[in-house]
């Protein structure tokens, strides 16, 4: 591989997968932006495109393979075009990559990826893989570039996870749980909000994990450092797991008007079968005592989960639980994913494979019990006036604007959609919510907050 000319270098960049790995590209932009690189919307114009691969399961490779296949035909037109591929597929699959995708020139991994810089600076041989296990963890030192909003951003506690879900490779491709300093985080939001940022988004694997593996949880500690800090508006928590809910927290999330009132508690399932087959340490009971808890401490919470339907051996009536238990807790955001066979996985050699059309169907059945309880859910906002966080045009329609209650996480849930009245983007306003439908709301400011 040559050396790229230093001079007006352009750097075009696909992040796949989750918001954990975008933060990854935005540290990847922003060490490249330290070497005087600049990103450019359009990868034809670019000296370099970078795929940052997310390789959880089936669907996610199939789709990071393809987005690699698609930036590879940009060296056609463009021979000097440096094709990287980094993130969880290279991590997870670093000896066959290099042979299997002979398009490409640079793999680096999840932990080594701060090198990028140095690598395009001074290129190693062509198809070459960096994927070392480092134990790499973020601090609030690195360069970053936030690309979620001007107004909002995620902000990663933790590396790793300390869960051994039967059905999960994360552990593999991204190491045992590793936690930053509490005054890293605090650190880093705090110049998110000198910024302009107003809303922050804590991600991690299990964020009521964070700093377990030091002994004891900081979860709670570092919410109440950041609780102080002027300015910032809305803190939001997203990966909660169940089984990490206790009543000191409930009751400190309750009293602070910052932490908004939403919560994300992946449950994966209801059935106890399919619960301990996974390897999740709850039972169905516990998982409804906890989430009725959270809803009578913190009445107007929203809650966000996530559910999987066709793990191997999940018979009709281990479905028809999960399907009951769904209908029963009224969920206000849920995502439903169907089970992927993945090697390296213990939930990949039991008996009992599901066959696809099996676990689709199931899916349907989840999102449409889902659809109902989200429509009706949401009819109960017509007419009241809330705040709203207001991004900017809407993506569907330039006639109107668009931004999120307190209670819709960004990219996931739904929007609010705005058809009238003086609205200033990047700001949280008040709006009046004039309809309601499946999933997304409409309404029109009537007021700053």
């Amino acid at each position: 591989m040559e050396p790229l000319n230093h001079d007006n270098r352009k750097v075009h960049l696909i992040s796949l997968g989750c918001a954990r790995n975008r933060v990854d590209s935005e540290v990847m932009l922003g060490t490249l932006f330290g070497k005087g690189w600049t990103h450019c919307e359009n990868p034809a114009e670019g000296d370099a495109i970078i795929v940052n691969t997310c390789g959880f399961i089936q669907s996610a490779k199939e789709e990071s393979i393809e987005t690699i296949l698609d930036c590879a035909e940009y060296k056609k037109t463009n021979p000097n075009l440096k094709l990287v591929v980094t993130g969880c597929l290279t991590q997870r699959y670093k000896k066959q990559l290099s042979t299997g995708l002979p398009e490409v020139d640079l793999f680096v991994g999840t932990d080594e990826f701060t090198k990028l810089g140095q690598l395009l600076d001074q290129p190693p041989e062509k198809g070459s893989v960096h994927a070392k296990r480092t134990h790499y963890l973020y601090h609030d030192s690195m360069p970053r570039v936030n690309t979620l909003a001007k107004h909002s951003a995620y902000v990663k506690v933790a590396e790793g996870c300390q869960h051994n879900c039967s059905f999960c490779i994360i552990p593999a491709i991204r190491g045992k749980l590793r936690s930053r300093p509490i005054e890293s985080v605090v650190a880093e939001v705090t110049k998110l909000v000198s910024e302009g940022i107003k809303e922050v988004n804590l991600i991690a694997q299990d964020l009521a994990a964070y700093g377990r593996e030091k002994g004891h949880d900081e979860l709670l500690p570092l919410l109440k450092e950041l609780v102080k800090i002027p300015d910032l508006k809305w803190i939001r928590m997203l990966y909660v797991y169940p089984e990490n809910i206790d009543d000191e927290f409930l009751d400190f999330f309750a009293r602070e008007d910052k932490l908004v009132k939403y919560l994300d508690i992946p449950v994966q399932h209801a059935s106890n079968e399919i619960l301990t087959k996974m390897k999740r340490v709850v039972t169905q009971e516990e998982l409804r005592n906890t989430i009725k808890k959270v809803k009578e401490k913190i009445p107007d919470i929203a809650i966000r989960t996530s559910v999987m339907v066709g793990f191997p051996s999940e018979s009709e009536d281990d479905f028809l639980q999960l399907k009951e238990f769904v209908k029963e807790m009224r969920f206000d955001h849920l995502g439903c994913f169907t089970y992927s066979q993945e090697e390296g996985t213990v939930a990949g050699r039991l008996p009992g494979q599901l066959d696809e059309e099996t676990k689709v169907r199931r899916q349907k059945e989840i999102m449409e019990v889902q659809r109902q309880v989200s429509k009706e859910a949401l009819c109960s906002y017509v007419g009241k006036t809330l705040p709203v966080l207001v991004s900017g045009p809407s993506k569907e329609t330039e006639l109107l604007m668009e931004g999120r209650l307190s209670t819709q996480a960004p990219e996931v849930d739904g929007l609010v959609y705005i058809n009238d009245g003086p609205v200033v983007p990047g700001s949280i306003q008040m709006v009046e919510i004039l309809e309601s439908h499946d999933y997304d709301l409409v309404g029109r400011v009537v007021s700053e907050s």
